[in-house]
């Protein structure tokens, strides 16, 4: 357990990860006061100019709730869009003027899964983090709720965080909330102990897992953070999942909260994002031999290896490779537009070259676009 401490107290380039319940109050609307405390930590941790802090943010619907009268977080995406709408830019100037107190520059970044999943602007997202860093500046990153459909959304900003702290090749993730730790139960019943050290699933195998907050102003709860650090855990990115309280200690290396034990390795970053915030616009169903070759030998995706498709999809948009019966082996971006899939099925790209142009004699989702499922 030492040694875990260790790692997090040396990490160099950290993500941190605060939910709304710890910036605003539970009728909606900002709390000064707590943006204010969690800004004093996060300035004092990179003061030394030796460790680089990236933060994820919630909040912009639920700081654009009581400015729009409403009483709750809505229900239907175009109401939590109008408040994101009205809420970002508070959240953005609440943080703006906090940081301005140590004479450091917010950044803002706000992201949706459909620009992670496509290779030019993915690139961009990485490059821009790098130089808000390079100059000093403290990146602010949340999700586009503005733009962002249902089909594109990250679903949480746990999630987010976890593969943001991968894009930027973070050294540690450290998820707040208004819970400081994960419990083996209900942290209100008695007899119940926080759980230190999560080494991998199996840890937590029988371990009672609670919801969403009563506050009714995020989306998140126990479950989320657990998925999110499990992400950045099999990516070879260590978390502490804790409480905004503690967030001092935590980023010190203190015992306080869960820490997630590195399960993974470092793989490329596009590919992780596909495979947790992509959403499949449809789906290729393979015959066996191109499943051993997507599975087993990690080869691309040829026509002739395609047995069916599904969905209406267009040239780059994420699908799903699924066998014979329906089950998905893997996911990928997708060279050709769903109305195109069915006159290649089956064929050689020697063939469709010959019949159909040289535009056809290429891979129909290719190996570097493409992550594996299932072993």
């Amino acid at each position: 357990m030492a040694g875990a401490r260790q790692a997090v107290s040396e990490a160099r380039r950290i993500v941190v990860k605060v939910g709304s319940s710890s910036l605003t109050t539970a009728a909606g609307g900002l709390d000064a006061d707590r943006v204010d405390a969690l800004v004093d930590v996060l300035a004092k941790v990179r003061s030394g100019g030796e460790r680089e802090l990236v933060l994820v943010s919630s909040g912009a619907i639920a700081a654009g709730l009581a400015p729009l009268g409403l009483t709750r977080r809505p229900r239907d995406l175009a109401r939590q869009q109008a408040a994101a709408s009205v809420g970002q830019g508070l959240l953005m100037a609440r943080y703006t003027a906090s940081f301005a107190r140590y004479g450091v520059r917010a950044g803002q970044i706000l992201l949706t899964s459909d620009d992670m999943s496509r290779r030019a602007h993915h690139r961009n997202a990485s490059r821009t983090l790098d130089k808000l860093l390079a100059m000093g500046a403290f990146p602010v990153v949340n999700e586009n709720d503005t733009v962002a459909t249902d089909e594109i959304r990250f679903g949480d900003n746990d999630r987010l965080a976890a593969l943001v702290a991968h894009l930027v090749h973070a050294d540690l993730l450290v998820l707040l909330s208004d819970v400081d730790g994960v419990y083996d139960g209900d942290p209100a019943r008695p007899g119940t102990s926080r759980i230190s050290l999560v080494r991998g699933p199996e840890d937590l195998a029988h371990v009672e897992i609670g919801s969403a907050g009563k506050a009714g102003v995020g989306t998140g709860g126990m479950v989320t953070k657990i998925e999110a650090a499990s992400i950045a855990a099999a990516a070879g990115v260590p978390v502490v999942l804790t409480s905004t309280v503690h967030a001092g200690d935590a980023l010190a290396g203190a015992d306080t909260g869960t820490y997630f034990h590195p399960t993974g390795r470092r793989s490329a970053d596009r590919l992780l994002w596909l495979q947790h915030a992509s959403t499949p616009q449809g789906s290729l169903t393979l015959d066996d031999g191109a499943v051993r070759a997507v599975v087993e030998r990690r080869k691309s995706l040829l026509p002739a290896g395609i047995a069916g498709v599904e969905g209406e999809f267009s040239a780059g948009d994420p699908v799903e490779l699924r066998d014979r019966a329906g089950q998905p082996v893997a996911r990928g971006l997708v060279n050709f537009d769903a109305r195109e899939i069915p006159r290649l099925i089956g064929r050689s790209t020697h063939d469709l070259a010959r019949d159909l142009g040289p535009e056809y004699e290429r891979e129909v989702v290719h190996r570097d676009d493409l992550v594996v499922l299932r072993p």
